[in-house]
């Protein structure tokens, strides 16, 4: 989870946390990151599948897109809104109800995925016309470019990076978070509000990239830092590393932009589909729309699956997987799992050896390492629906 770059890295406003809680740090995204704390990787997986995991996510893209006109109480602001982001992502945005967000892919002119955001319709009334989108933190200088190219002279974008983004995760994280915004439990998952707490306003939604039921709360640095130095007092937290975020995601079958999805892979090749909402599929007014309504009609040459090495050894990205002798596609993500205490992978394969339960081989190191096609997720999503 560590990226090489030697640029000169950025702290987020919980790096004097990380210092505190002895977190081991590496360059991630143009940042300094935790990758893990004296816990350990295993542990802070163990953890948040049980209780309750902060992540510091203040590196990803958060911000705000407000029609240039402003924001109003009239629906059909969002409406106005929502048609010039629907010009770079295939998911229906009009549709969302108030408070609600949606994932979505931003796309080429060739349907290949230029990153993968979340796009969310503030809850309150006089806030239309706005969109609170999240983007990847290392994507965020190219996805806002786009934005701002796109959509000159009809929204502004405003930055929100230099405040604080946490996750909290976890079966425990609902009776942790209503201990300071009470209106939390009552939200659904991918349900978002503006909720107050000292003075200050925090957008907290019911989200995140575990597969575990929890929340991410955006807030302004200083009161999103005491926030988070609040919730690591409760027993039931601990401060979470990207080792074990990776790790919780793999079982979670979610994908992570640049390994699993790229500029040349599709919504349907990356068995995203279902970002792609009927009223858009029937318009086929987005980037990319003939291939992808292609692929969607005769299916993909090839399949984002789940793969399970049958040997403890993981299987890591880059490693080619066989059938019969023949090189049939590649692995984007592996690892280990420790809550099914087994390796975990994700890869691309040829769509006729995509059927679960297909034995395939691993080529790691020179030799075949037996394997097969599986099921997403490796472990059930626990979201409160």
């Amino acid at each position: 989870m560590a990226d090489t770059n030697t640029e000169t890295l950025r702290r987020t406003a919980l790096h004097p946390l990380h210092v505190l809680y002895g977190a081991k740090l590496v360059p991630f995204a143009g940042y300094e990151m935790p990758v893990q704390f004296p816990e350990g990787v295993k542990e802070e997986h163990i953890w948040t599948r049980s209780d309750a995991g902060l992540f510091d996510v203040s590196h990803m893209g958060p911000s705000f897109l407000t029609l240039a006109s402003g924001m109003r109480r009239d629906p059909a602001a969002h409406e106005e809104i929502a048609a010039l982001i629907e010009t770079l992502v295939p998911s229906d945005i009009k549709g969302l109800k108030p408070g609600q967000a949606r994932l979505t892919v931003l796309l080429n002119a060739e349907g290949g995925i230029l990153d993968d955001l979340i796009i969310t319709r503030p809850y309150e009334e006089d806030r239309q016309g706005e969109l609170y989108i999240v983007v990847n933190g290392a994507m965020k200088d190219q996805d806002w470019g786009i934005f701002e190219t796109a959509l000159t002279g009809k929204a502004v974008l405003t930055r929100a990076d230099d405040g604080v983004l946490v996750a909290l995760q976890g079966p425990k994280a609902e009776k942790v978070l209503s201990a300071y915004f009470p209106e939390c439990a009552g939200l659904k998952f991918m349900e978002c509000r503006r909720l107050e707490l000292n003075g200050e306003t925090f957008v907290v939604s019911r989200c995140g990239y575990t597969g575990e039921d929890g929340f991410e709360v955006w807030g302004r640095a200083a009161a999103g830092t005491e926030l988070a130095g609040l919730l690591l007092d409760d027993p039931c937290v601990r401060p979470i590393g990207l080792g074990a975020r990776d790790s919780l995601r793999l079982e979670a079958g979610l994908c992570l932009y640049g390994h699993d999805l790229a500029p040349e892979i599709s919504p349907v090749e990356a068995d995203l589909a279902w970002v792609i909402q009927k009223r858009r599929r029937e318009a086929g007014d987005f980037p990319g729309a003939a291939r992808i309504l292609r692929e969607l009609k005769d299916g993909p040459a090839r399949k984002r699956v789940g793969i399970r090495p049958l040997e403890r050894a993981p299987a890591r990205e880059g490693t080619e997987i066989f059938v019969g002798g023949e090189a049939v596609g590649v692995v984007t993500s592996g690892g280990f799992g420790p809550s099914i205490d087994a390796p975990v992978t994700m890869g691309y394969v040829a769509a006729a050896h995509a059927a679960p339960g297909t034995k395939i081989d691993l080529m790691v190191r020179g030799k075949a390492r037996p394997a097969e096609i599986a099921s997403l997720p490796f472990i059930p999503a626990r979201y409160k629906r």
